[in-house]
């Protein structure tokens, strides 16, 4: 008996294995033959899409699971969610005020505009997808995996778009960008951006005006050398951005000195001191500024920092706080080392304390361009 169930039960393997066999060639001829229409413009069979939907909301679920979200009602966040978000996401997905693009709505799967039916994905879901994106969809992932603070930033945005107006809108997203009038002859002959999506004011300001945003540098007054070598590395993608990247490599040459050379040449806005002066030790990121930690081996950050330092350093005063505090941090979790600025402050990063970080990140923001205290 044992032998006949045996006997019994290597035949019913040998028959799932032809089987699986047997179906293995059948998809291979059936994809040889090309009888399959893969036409975006056919769309899917019903169920078909039911089942890739059903897939890939699973599969969104079980992988965001461990991802734990931080506050998204930040301010700084969102303005500059909403910045990236016009620029890198709106022709697909649509904005108040502005419909998803015929071409986007042609696509299979067409993109969701997220103004009016975004599914209730939660934070961390959001994340993983923005971060990640889904293939055969069109939806890419992010350009800098790394740079989770650049992706909760879009998220905190794209838990606000659906409150917004198309002024609310325009007042995050553009900022101080001006949108001409055009004459017939200029709609007809130049090649323009009626929406400035690649505009640098929309995140970083112009003349008189600064960065909506904290999380965003103030370029103002900045060494045109030091803004040229920092374009030229988003470029050439060692110095890491999902949000920088993109943009930079659309410039040439000529580009990229005339911008650094704008900036250059622009006064920095006046401003209120900086509210985190308020919740750190303004004294000790005073000593780490001018003298730094000897025992420590952090050096004083105004011998690079400085007014007086080299053209190819940036210069701190008068720097948005969370700006700075943000970068510090990135060197500190070992990104963005692979320029030669880079490789020079990651190992004095990792030295700072997360108190030291806050400290000096609030006692530059405090100080006006010329190194001075702020205005009150």
């Amino acid at each position: 008996m044992a032998n006949g169930a045996l006997r019994r039960s290597g035949k019913i393997v040998g028959w799932s294995l032809a089987a699986a066999a047997g179906l293995i060639v059948a998809v291979f001829i059936f994809a040889w033959s090309g009888i399959f229409n893969i036409a975006a413009s056919r769309g899917h069979w019903a169920a078909v899409e039911w089942f890739l939907a059903f897939g890939m909301q699973n599969s969104v679920e079980l992988r965001a699971m461990a991802i734990t979200p931080p506050p998204l009602d930040n301010s700084d966040m969102i303005g500059l969610g909403a910045g990236h978000f016009h620029g890198g996401c709106a022709f697909c997905h649509g904005a108040p005020g502005t419909p998803v693009s015929p071409i986007a709505r042609a696509m299979l799967p067409p993109p969701p505009d997220l103004t009016t039916s975004m599914r209730p994905w939660k934070n961390e879901e959001m994340f993983w997808i923005v971060k990640h994106g889904i293939k055969y969809t069109g939806m890419p992932g992010w350009v800098a995996l790394e740079r989770d603070d650049e992706i909760w930033a879009v998220v905190a945005f794209l838990k606000q778009v659906q409150t917004l107006d198309a002024k609310e809108y325009r007042a995050l997203a553009l900022g101080n960008v001006r949108l001409p009038n055009q004459s017939g002859i200029e709609l007809a002959t130049v090649d323009s951006d009626p929406q400035r999506a690649g505009a640098c004011a929309r995140c970083h300001g112009a003349d008189g005006s600064g960065p909506g945003s904290g999380l965003v540098p103030l370029l103002h007054g900045q060494p045109a050398a030091f803004l040229t070598s920092a374009l030229q590395a988003y470029a050439s993608g060692t110095r890491r951005s999902g949000i920088m990247q993109p943009l930079a490599a659309d410039l040439g040459a000529q580009d990229i000195r005339r911008l650094a050379d704008y900036y250059a040449s622009l006064a920095p806005p006046q401003k209120a001191p900086d509210a985190a002066r308020a919740t750190a030790s303004i004294e000790r990121g005073r000593v780490l500024a001018t003298e730094g930690d000897t025992p420590n081996g952090i050096p004083a950050c105004n011998a690079c920092h400085g007014r007086d330092a080299l053209a190819e350093y940036p210069r701190l005063a008068g720097q948005n706080a969370a700006y700075m505090a943000g970068q510090l941090r990135l060197w500190m979790a070992g990104h963005n080392t692979a320029t030669g600025t880079g490789a020079i402050m990651a190992p004095i990063a990792r030295r700072l304390t997360e108190q030291d970080v806050e400290a000096v990140s609030a006692y530059f923001a405090g100080l006006s361009a010329d190194g001075g205290a702020a205005p009150p």
